[in-house]
């Protein structure tokens, strides 16, 4: 058996069980070693340990989840066994047949659940108890007041809707509708807030977004019926647009003698804030409110504007030539959002603007220079494999085509890639080019002919011609691919690659990306690249750099969440991994326009900046008094699709 590197992470306890076979894969090295049968424990201790933490894949009695059933697995596996896998999963699945076999059949390698000798005792002890009554009833839900009720709803849309949806029947994330949330149970639903998945699901307790009164109230709420979502229509994106400073009292030319196109753009996502700073002198030259958990900001095509949009729906207009960088103007088009992005075809140079929505079910389409809504368009229709029509399509990624007027919107659920063609009156969705569900993330390839984008729930990318206006290919990677937007690099044996990681597993997939020059290795993944962990939300490289930088942000190993590892273009394995702060993930990445230094970030609320040289990965600047760091923009770059 061949494990796809320690990034096979980890469900809580997965599997100390899992099968009825005892024979020949009993603990030891292959026999019955570390000992008889564990005993002493206390069952009470041992039950608050399994509800808080194991529930999270395993019930008792209910069937397998994401781990197998647990009930009688004192009498299935032997104490030595138990105790071996309790203590050491990694080894035990390396040197064990049985402890292989549990790996193989469920697809991920459980780690450490840092339990001593007690703490073992008292699970095991509290799980003999248990099937010893029969199966375990989840905990009940707790009764929510209207104003609890209101707030949970509010958090779930904060912190939640993102992967699960407005009505939560799952994208990136699981369905997790009030049935399937009532056939998961109370403990279930919180362990997993509480700990984290290791497909992408953030530990929501360990790292304090959340409290245990929330979780509580969080289970609860989702085993409700979801309330309806309001619309918002072109009438009230207007009556809510606000134009700062017209267009004709801003500057004609730079008021500053700054290298503004090597400024970067810094998401400060819990102040909801963008932190403007000179790539050069690493001085923050302006600091801007601009919404709710900003996600992301996008250039104008002549990269003078900055573009922040907030998961809020809220669109901020800076302007990066006056003297002070400031908001010039704003608008909302949706109630919750993540992407946007500028006309850049010849002739329409920071003309338009679109914004797609997570919900409503829109795009909006605004003047490039005020953000004055010009014109909205509904993305609902039908999903590409089974032909129902959908009551929920959320807008994940936007890219505007080099070859022509024409933006191409990722519809997630029904797996459609919608072309917007900004040069006809209206802004009409002119076609959609069936692809795969769930569309999320992606980018262009480095002639910007071609769309990239990850079809996260099914494990694959998509390639659309946007030259041609047709579907290449879907082709499969790896567990949930995640590659932000992409990178492109020439490879010394495949030519131009592109590559994405996954949130499910510890895997670099590059794939080639060049069918004219390399035919023969186009569109099929030619490395698979083991990386320590999985969680990875970014990768980011230029031409500039012989390396290709990802993070493993969302790891649910804490130490492996604060590295970032390097992949060496020349060589096509990875090279090192950093560790930049102790205080948080290391997350997402950007490189100055000459490709010489690359950002990294800190994601904490005593975050940072830190800042190395993008050849030798020597530190050469840190930023720091940031409060969470995410995302950062470079001018030229993201202007120009340097990716």
């Amino acid at each position: 058996m061949s494990l796809r590197p320690a990034s096979l992470v980890a469900i809580a306890l997965l599997a100390a069980c899992g099968g009825d076979d005892a024979s020949g894969a009993h603990g030891g090295h292959g026999g019955g070693g570390h000992g008889g049968p564990i005993t002493g424990g206390d069952p009470a201790r041992g039950e608050e340990i399994f509800r808080d933490h194991c529930a999270a894949c395993h019930t008792l009695g209910r069937g397998d989840q994401r781990g197998p059933d647990l009930l009688d697995v004192h009498v299935r596996r032997p104490g030595g066994w138990l105790r071996r896998w309790l203590t050491d999963p990694a080894e035990t699945a390396e040197a064990t047949p049985y402890g292989a076999r549990i790996v193989e059949e469920w697809g991920v390698l459980m780690p450490d659940p840092n339990l001593d000798d007690t703490g073992i005792a008292d699970v095991v002890a509290f799980i003999e108890q248990q099937s010893g009554v029969g199966p375990m009833a989840p905990r009940p839900p707790v009764e929510l007041s209207a104003e609890q009720r209101t707030a949970t709803r509010d958090r779930y849309f904060d912190r939640c809707a993102g992967c699960h949806g407005t009505y939560r029947g799952g994208a990136t994330g699981p369905d997790i509708g009030e049935g399937r949330s009532v056939e998961l149970g109370t403990d279930t639903l919180a362990a997993v807030m509480r700990h984290g998945r290791p497909w992408g699901m953030p530990a929501f307790g360990r790292e304090g977004l959340l409290s245990e009164a929330e979780i509580d109230r969080m289970a609860s709420f989702l085993q409700l019926p979801p309330p309806e979502a309001p619309a918002l229509g072109l009438d009230e994106a207007r009556a809510r647009w606000e134009l700062v400073v017209p267009v004709a009292e801003r500057p004609t030319s730079p008021e500053h003698d700054r290298d503004w196109q090597n400024f970067f753009g810094v998401v400060l996502r819990d102040p909801g804030q963008v932190a403007v700073f000179d790539g050069d002198t690493k001085e923050e030259v302006a600091r801007i409110d601009v919404g709710f958990a900003v996600h992301i900001l996008r250039s104008s095509s002549t990269g003078r504007y900055f573009y922040a949009v907030g998961r809020d729906g809220w669109v901020t207009l800076i302007d990066l030539w006056s003297s002070v960088p400031r908001a010039v103007a704003r608008a909302r088009g949706c109630f919750d959002a993540r992407s946007v992005e500028a006309s850049k075809y010849a002739g329409y140079e920071d003309r338009f603007l679109v914004e797609g929505c997570y919900w409503p079910p829109q795009y909006v389409v605004f003047d490039g220079l005020t953000l004055e809504p010009l014109a909205r368009g509904d993305v609902t229709g039908t999903a590409v494999d089974t032909g129902e029509h959908l009551r929920e399509v959320r807008v994940a990624s936007v890219v505007a085509s080099h070859d022509g007027p024409v933006w191409a919107l990722a519809l997630k659920e029904s797996g459609h890639v919608a072309l917007v063609d900004y040069a006809e009156d209206g802004f009409p969705i002119v076609t959609r080019i069936g692809a795969e569900r769930f569309l999320h993330d992606g980018g262009l390839d480095r002639s910007g002919r071609y769309f990239l984008v990850a079809a996260n729930a099914r494990d694959r990318m998509a390639v659309v011609d946007l030259r041609e206006h047709e579907l290449v290919t879907t082709f499969e990677t790896g567990a949930l691919p995640h590659p932000g937007r992409g990178a492109n690099w020439l490879d010394p044996t495949y030519g131009w690659v592109n590559a994405t990681v996954h949130l499910g597993e510890g895997m670099l997939a590059v794939y080639g990306a060049d069918p004219e020059e390399s035919p023969e290795h186009a569109w099929e993944v030619v490395r698979e690249v083991p990386l320590p962990s999985a969680g990875s939300l970014f990768l980011k490289t230029h031409p500039s750099s012989p390396w290709v930088f990802f993070d493993m942000a969302l790891s649910t190993d804490a130490a492996q969440s604060r590295q970032f590892c390097v992949y060496s273009k020349e060589r096509g394995e990875v090279d090192r991994c950093i560790t930049p702060s102790d205080a948080g993930p290391a997350v997402h990445f950007e490189l100055d326009r000459t490709g010489s230094e690359v950002w990294v970030s800190v994601w904490a609320e005593e975050g940072e900046i830190v800042v190395y040289d993008s050849a030798t990965l020597e530190e050469t600047a840190r930023i720091t008094g940031l409060e969470t760091p995410t995302g950062k923009f470079n001018v030229f770059n993201t202007a120009n699709d340097v990716y």
